[in-house]
């Protein structure tokens, strides 16, 4: 019996954290985040993880990449150079300098700079899900304070 490549190459998120949104993966911020999100969810080792949450869909919307072909070319269990080049591929986003604009736009996203609805999950989400006292500039601070990276 041949293992499914996908099981192989997901985290089980129930154990491990996801990468930081902060890490860059295909010149893009929050990519190998959402990749291993995505693995995990194919892979039934999502835990409480997401895949397409609203994070995704900043990424997804500003390269115009479908969720479901990303999540069903992740499925074949590609390896990270492959997920790369083909998120390379997909991209409508050709121009370097505007992905180096956006990812330094989502590295500094306040949160008063969010959607509405995002601004109201995020206040009950913080409190109760952040350690007491630490401070959250930017939301990208949520996950790497929530995982402890920083």
């Amino acid at each position: 019996m041949n293992p499914d490549p996908a099981r192989l190459r997901a985290k089980d998120l129930n154990r491990e954290f996801p990468r930081s949104p902060r890490e860059t993966f295909a010149g893009y911020v929050h990519a190998g985040r959402m990749l291993d999100k995505c693995r995990a969810v194919v892979a039934g080792t999502a835990g409480e993880y997401h895949y397409n949450c609203p994070l995704d869909r900043y990424l997804l919307d500003f390269t115009g990449i479908d969720a479901e072909e990303f999540k069903a070319f992740v499925a074949t269990g590609a390896d990270d150079a492959a997920v790369a080049a083909w998120f390379t591929t997909r991209s409508k986003i050709k121009d370097s300098g505007e992905v180096v604009a956006w990812n330094n736009k989502m590295r500094d996203l306040r949160l008063s700079e969010m959607p509405l609805p995002l601004q109201q999950f995020l206040e009950g989400y913080i409190p109760k899900f952040i350690p007491q006292g630490r401070i959250v500039r930017v939301w990208f601070d949520v996950y790497d304070l929530e995982e402890g990276r920083i």
